[in-house]
Order: structure tokens, then C-alpha cells, then sequence
């Protein structure tokens, strides 16, 4: 290890192989740090915190500080981050509450300054959050989501895989998984070609996605009777389509809608 002279470490936290804490940098009791971390100066890491291996995390950061919420009266909670995750300068991620009791990041995340995480959400794998993005409390992202910068998630909406939500986009329904979104509130404008291909997904899958969206965005149907034509116009459908489905069917607070309706 290779710990700052002016840095503060818990006799009681557990830092693991090769972990790099900077100068002034604070890591209080319950903290679990894995291997080859890097913690960068003026840091502090609380809470019932566990930071997974290989992961940095730069100036100012604040990770796993009491959660921003009334109803919290420090029942015992957490904060799970994965592995190879990078957390830019004063990025906050708070832990659970008492209702779920745990927030939790993947792995190979990039939070770009400034960004939130709040209390019981739940952060896939290699998605990108852009500066100042904002989750509010009970947010699920999906793997490879991309978030523009200045963008805030309301409390409860889930935004699916390989989706990407334009900067200063005010989001406050469900983004579909594999979608392109942007605007105040946040209107869905298409399929994340880009993204669909930088993943090598195959041409008949991306052409499936294209005629489930048009169905269920541009059809002009209600979301009931669009999953009822999909079910009969796509019956072998691929993974990617079936996981739009569900994830559409799951919907509580209802699907962010077409750029082209009212």
C-alpha cells in the first residue's frame, strides 16, 4: 500500500493490495477498498462503502456519505461498487435506505465530475455518465447506458441497456433500452445506432429493434395494443427485441414517448 502521510485511514477499514491513498484523503470505519484502488486527495470514503479492485477515483470525490434523504435515520445500509470503475472529481454516491438498504455499481463505469448517484440505485456495467449527471433516489441504469451532461433522472425511472439520453435532458419516464432520447422532458427519437454497432450487434436484430420501435412509438397505438401486434408480427424474435419487451411490460412509471407525438 502506499498511503499519504497527511492521508486518514481507519484502523478498522481493509484496504487491499497496491491501494494508492492521496494527500488529505479520509477513509473512515466499515470501509473496504480491493487491489491496485487508487484514492485520489481531499477524498472521503464512509459508510458501510465497499470499493471494488482496479478502480481510481479523483479529487474531492465524496463515496458513501449518508444518504440525501428525510425518511433516513442512519439505519445500516450500503454501497457497493464493482471493479475498474472511474470516479471523477467530486463525484457523490450515497447508500442505500432503509427501504432496499443498498445502492449498487457495476463495473468498468465511467462518472465524469460531478456526477450523483443517490440512495437505493442500481448502476449496470461500462455505461458513461457525462458531468453533473443526476440520479434521483430508486434509479436502475442498465449496462452501456450513456448519460448526457446536466441530466437528472427523477426518483424510480429505469433506463435501458445501450441507451443514451441527450445533455440537459429531463427524464421522468422509463428510456427504452437501445434508444436514442433527448429534450425537457426527455422524448425518444429513434434507435442508438451508433451504439447498436459499436457493439457489433447483428444487422437482423438492429432491423427487429427498428420495427418494434416504430410499432410501439410511431403506430399511434396505446403500449397495450402495440405489445399485442409485436407479439404476433415477431414471433422468433432475438434477445435484444424479447429484452425491449419485458423491459417495457415491467414499466411502472410509463415510457418516455415519441419525439413525433404530442
Amino acid at each position: 500500500m502506499n498511503i499519504h502521510p497527511t492521508a486518514i485511514v481507519s484502523k478498522s477499514a481493509k484496504l487491499g493490495d497496491d491501494v494508492v491513498v492521496g494527500p488529505y484523503a479520509l477513509i473512515c470505519d466499515n470501509v473496504v477498498i480491493g487491489a491496485k484502488t487508487k484514492i485520489g486527495n481531499h477524498c472521503v470514503i464512509e459508510g458501510n462503502t465497499t470499493v471494488g479492485s482496479g478502480c481510481e477515483i479523483f479529487t474531492g470525490a465524496v463515496v458513501g456519505s449518508r444518504p440525501q434523504d428525510l425518511k433516513y435515520k442512519g439505519e445500516k445500509s450500503r454501497l457497493i461498487i464493482g471493479d475498474n470503475n472511474i470516479i471523477r472529481e467530486y463525484c457523490t454516491l450515497n447508500p442505500g435506505t432503509e427501504d432496499v438498504g443498498i445502492t449498487r455499481v457495476g463495473s468498468n463505469n465511467l462518472f465524469m465530475a460531478y456526477s450523483h448517484i443517490a440512495h437505493d440505485c442500481i448502476v449496470g456495467d461500462n455505461c458513461v455518465f457525462a458531468n453533473n449527471a443526476t440520479l434521483a433516489g430508486h434509479v436502475t441504469i442498465e449496462d452501456r447506458a450513456v448519460i448526457g451532461g446536466l441530466v437528472a433522472i427523477h426518483q424510480f425511472v429505469r433506463m435501458g441497456q445501450l441507451s443514451i439520453v441527450g445533455g440537459c435532458s429531463k427524464v421522468v419516464q422509463d428510456i427504452p433500452p437501445y434508444s436514442t432520447c433527448d429534450g425537457h422532458p426527455a422524448r425518444v427519437y429513434g434507435l442508438n445506432l451508433v451504439g447498436l454497432r459499436r457493439q457489433k450487434i447483428e444487422s437482423d436484430t438492429i432491423h427487429q429493434l427498428d420495427h418494434a420501435f416504430r410499432i410501439l412509438f410511431n403506430s399511434g397505438q396505446s403500449i397495450r395494443h402495440a405489445l399485442e401486434q409485436l407479439e404476433i408480427e415477431l414471433t422468433s424474435r432475438t434477445p435484444e427485441v424479447t429484452h425491449l419487451i419485458e423491459f417495457v411490460k415491467k414499466s411502472v412509471r410509463g415510457l418516455s414517448r415519441s419525439c413525433r407525438t404530442g
